[in-house]
């Protein structure tokens, strides 16, 4: 019997896969679409990402990344990372990076897409498969965490994120996050000619209308634009339980505050590690305070910055405040990354 199906081949589910596979497990992926995939995402790793990928013996290139910028109309506040550079990676070359390192472990991605089970006391079946444990992987809107009911009513504002590259040569080895009243701007380069914006906002526009709101951002946007607009959303996932039986959640389905704080891809990393280690224990019910431990940090400040940016009267003292204290503003990036 199969110890791992997983649900899912985009970065947490192949972070996952490959985990149980470097401990000795018998893992299949299951995944509808063709790798590469591409997501409307910030494409910023920060340097614990990074980590997190070269522990699973992969590289990435793209771009290094120094730090954060806070930019509003009138003020900067920067902060760099302390040990080792970011980087800013385009979603389709790290998805690659991942698949290539699943195949090179002899990791079966198997066409097809997991709804629902069935689990019983021994193990669990989907996709004409029996394994002893399922991992949903399945993204933002997990088909499974709906169907095991795990999802929790969210009555806050829906934000969404929107992405578009441009072919121009960075100007700046740091993520740029551009502050308005309407949402954020994030600039990232993820290479030597092309640099990524995606915007976060809870208005409903189109994404030329958003850009609109960053003029000084606007002008040094002159080269064409190098990809169509991507869209994600509603952000902010509730999730009851990341383990229901022989199912366990990881990546988006887990639950998502919002990319404000930028270390998604980093948690998700990092909880497939955790998910692998509690399998490997025979502990599965672990995970849970797992997830917990390892999302405090991003949780609380996530949600913090969230509140802030939510209320127009606070939005505005955001950067400002950064720049009145830049010990505090470099102590939380640092614990971020």
């Amino acid at each position: 019997m199969i110890d791992v199906i997983v649900a899912g081949g985009g970065p947490a589910g192949l972070a996952t896969a490959i985990h149980a596979a470097l401990a000795g497990m018998d893992v299949v992926v299951v995944e509808p679409r063709t790798a590469p995939v591409d997501k409307a995402c910030g494409e910023g790793l920060m340097p614990g990402g990074v980590a997190a990928l070269r522990a699973m013996g992969v590289q990435v290139g793209g771009h290094p990344l120094r730090g954060i910028d806070y930019i509003d109309a009138a003020t900067r506040a920067r902060a760099s990372f302390r040990h080792s550079p970011g980087r800013g990676v385009r979603r389709t070359e790290l998805h690659a990076a991942l698949t290539a390192r699943a195949a090179g472990l002899g990791i079966p991605i198997v066409t097809g897409k997991i709804t629902q089970a069935r689990q019983d006391e021994h193990g669990v079946e989907a996709a004409g498969l029996r394994a002893r444990w399922l991992v949903a992987a399945d993204g933002l809107h997990s088909p499974l965490r709906a169907w095991l009911g795990l999802g929790l009513p969210d009555r806050r504002p829906h934000r969404y994120g929107l992405r578009r590259h441009y072919h121009v040569a960075p100007w700046s080895d740091y993520v740029e996050v551009h502050w308005s009243q309407g949402g954020e701007a994030y600039v990232t380069p993820v290479g030597d000619d092309l640099v990524g914006v995606a915007i976060l906002t809870s208005r409903r526009r189109g994404y030329d209308e958003h850009l609109g709101a960053f003029p000084a951002l606007l002008d040094r946007l002159a080269g064409p634009a190098a990809t169509p607009v991507r869209g994600a959303g509603p952000l902010r996932q509730r999730v009851r339980t990341r383990v229901a039986g022989r199912v366990l959640l990881v990546g988006d389905a887990a639950g998502y505050t919002d990319a404000i704080t930028g270390e998604g891809l980093c948690l998700a990393a990092l909880s497939a590690r955790a998910l692998v280690r509690c399998l490997a224990a025979g502990r599965p019910q672990d995970y849970e305070r797992a997830w917990r431990r390892l999302s405090r940090t991003h949780r609380l400040l996530t949600g913090a910055l969230l509140r802030a940016a939510h209320r127009p009267g606070t939005a505005r003292l955001v950067v400002p405040a950064a720049a009145r204290l830049p010990a505090v503003f470099t102590t939380v990036v640092r614990a971020l990354a």
